[in-house]
């Protein structure tokens, strides 16, 4: 008898390890879809022909896949089951990759691009709300921690296959042929997405391996099937209790639903669904409101105007998604000691520090900086291009013109960034530095606007396209900085390194569990879509003005205005959100509608 209770329990065992890993793989799968385009870019950049325009819009096709798929993922999970949208989502993944690798245009490009985007937006509702829903109260957190730890993972690999590719091209301009060169660069960013392909191979099998959510099953009248699914994991009498719980919870919601629509509106709007949808939503949108995306994807140029050298600033990056990377494990196993609660006020509080130091280091040197846009105006030629070779005697040539300021700080290394514009659409050069032989900038009308009007609504959605095509080129600002020291650079550094540690063991691993266990059953589909809506609108906001709010503003202001939203961040998690650490989601739901 102990023997067949001994396998027993590791047959089970070994089912909740292997849903970690499907669901993990859904997480690595997020991460590549993010992250994979930022190594290829470059070399597509080399050798497609396309335009800033068009490979900008390839590179928000992923964003605007994502909201379209957000939109009606909580609705799809509801109609056809989680574990369907599962596999959908990760063939879906595998369909684009061939169609991106194999393409020769930009139609098949794009295409491709917005199914990786539709399949990152179903991933991420379906999965967490799949293990929220499958995994037992004690194991919750850590199941979809996997879920955050591997997303960030995904990542990393990103730019480890980006990096290895960088390796192989730099060993090709040695031989200075410049076809070859061509070709590989052409293979580079094909192969780049190639690489991809296995894991979305991999979690589409073990997506149809997988059990069915029992809560969705229930909800669909099939409770032996429900109750099978539950005996994958679980001994017989947790199944039978959690059977029960789902089952009252679904009668009750028939009982209070069943006496006509007002009835279900007056449920709907009730405490119980009212109270930890908004909590979610706040949640969430505080999640990007901490500017993490922005410090990410900007991370490299952040670090040039703190100080640090091109390569050194590369390096800090690649430190970035280590450290996001190695936290997030530790997350990952203090969700389900310490709790929700105590992870997210921490990592809030510490976020809200992080961001203060980093933007008083700011503040210090853009109090320097001189805008010398006039002059850089006047080099606007009659085909709406400005180009300024930077260099040590040009930027004392422009810091003259703007009198006593630009005195100040002649004569030393700075930095300098162009923010541009067209019509009603704004864009910002790269950042480069005097003391750097190839610095170049170059802003073009066209470089400026979006190439389609898809684009232009994500772009701006207010902004007239056929009015921009034939503006001026508009010097927005020409900022120029002087460089601080490489140890105020690597200082900075080191507060955005402690921003990504405090954000992945707080935020980062607890935002999902947020999401999937707030939303009551009844509408945790639909509510978690809309709050990840919610999350994408933040964040896409914040891409949108934080260029043109740094050319304005500087950087120092942008981080005291992540830090301000942090603080609501920190109200909410440490005086609102109840600790959901080992309860079940119907107890939780309980607790929302008044019950002890």
């Amino acid at each position: 008898m102990t023997n067949t209770a001994t396998a027993e329990t590791a047959t089970k065992n070994r089912y909740n390890r292997f849903l970690l890993l499907v669901a993990g793989l859904g997480g690595l799968l997020y991460g590549v879809d993010v992250g994979i385009i930022a190594g290829a870019l470059p070399y597509l950049e080399a050798t497609s022909g396309m335009n800033a325009g068009q490979l900008s819009f390839i590179v928000a096709a992923v964003l605007l896949g994502s909201v379209i798929s957000t939109l009606f993922a909580g609705m799809l999970a509801d109609l056809v089951g989680r574990k369907i949208m599962m596999a959908a989502s990760g063939i879906l993944f595998v369909a684009s990759i061939p169609m991106i690798a194999l393409a020769h245009g930009y139609g098949p490009l794009v295409f491709g691009r917005l199914l990786q985007g539709v399949s990152a937006g179903l991933i991420g509702v379906v999965v967490p709300l799949y293990l929220a829903e499958c995994l037992g109260a004690a194991n919750r957190g850590k199941g979809t921690g996997i879920f955050q730890w591997l997303l960030t993972l995904g990542i990393v690999a990103a730019a480890i296959i980006g990096y290895y590719f960088s390796l192989q091209v730099d060993a090709i301009e040695k031989l200075h042929d410049a076809d070859k060169l061509f070709a590989f660069k052409d293979a580079a960013w094909r192969g780049i997405f190639w690489v991809s392909l296995p894991p979305g191979i991999l979690f589409v099998i073990g997506s149809f391996i997988v059990a069915e959510s029992p809560r969705w099953l229930v909800r669909r009248g099939q409770t032996d099937a429900a109750l099978a699914a539950l005996l994958r994991s679980r001994t017989s009498e947790q199944a039978e209790l959690e059977l029960k719980e789902m089952a009252d919870t679904v009668a009750a919601e028939k009982a209070t639903t069943s006496t006509g629509g007002a009835k279900i509106k007056e449920s709907l709007l009730s405490r119980r669904y009212v109270i930890p949808f908004v909590m979610a939503c706040v949640i969430l949108a505080c999640n990007q409101a901490t500017g993490v995306n922005s410090i990410i994807g900007y991370n490299a140029t952040i670090l040039i105007q703190a100080g640090l050298s091109d390569k050194q600033a590369h390096l800090g990056y690649v430190i970035l998604t280590l450290v996001n990377f190695l936290v997030t494990m530790a997350g990952v196993a203090l969700v389900d000691r310490r709790g929700r609660k105590f992870l997210l006020s921490l990592g809030s509080a510490g976020i809200i520090v992080s961001l203060l130091c980093t933007g008083f280091i700011f503040k210090k040197t853009e109090s320097q900086r001189v805008d010398v846009k006039a002059a850089v105006q006047a080099l606007v030629t009659a085909d709406q291009k400005a180009v300024v070779t930077f260099n040590q005697e040009s930027a004392d040539k422009l810091l003259a013109s703007a009198g006593e300021l630009g005195k100040a700080i002649s004569g030393k290394p700075t930095t300098m960034v162009i923010i541009y514009s067209a019509g009603d659409y704004v864009a910002a050069s790269k950042v480069v530095r005097s003391d750097d032989p190839l610095a170049t900038l170059e802003v073009t009308r066209d470089s400026c606007l979006p190439s389609s009007q898809v684009e232009s609504f994500f772009k701006n959605p207010f902004a007239n396209l056929d009015a921009a095509k034939i503006a001026p080129l508009t010097i927005v600002n020409a900022l120029i900085t002087p460089v601080p020291s490489t140890q105020t650079g690597w200082l900075t550094a080191i507060c955005i390194f402690t921003f990504m540690a405090f954000f992945a063991v707080g935020p980062g691993v607890c935002v999902w569990l947020a999401l999937s266990e707030l939303m009551p059953t009844r509408i945790r589909s639909n509510g978690m879509s809309i709050a990840l809506l919610v999350n994408q609108a933040v964040s896409t906001t914040i891409a949108a003005v934080f260029l043109p709010s740094v050319g304005k503003h500087g950087y120092a202001t942008m981080f005291f205005i992540f830090a301000g939203c942090t603080v609501v961040y920190f109200v909410t998690a440490a005086f609102f959100l109840p600790e959901t650490k080992g309860k079940t989601l119907e107890e939780i739901e309980e607790y929302f509608e008044g019950k002890k």
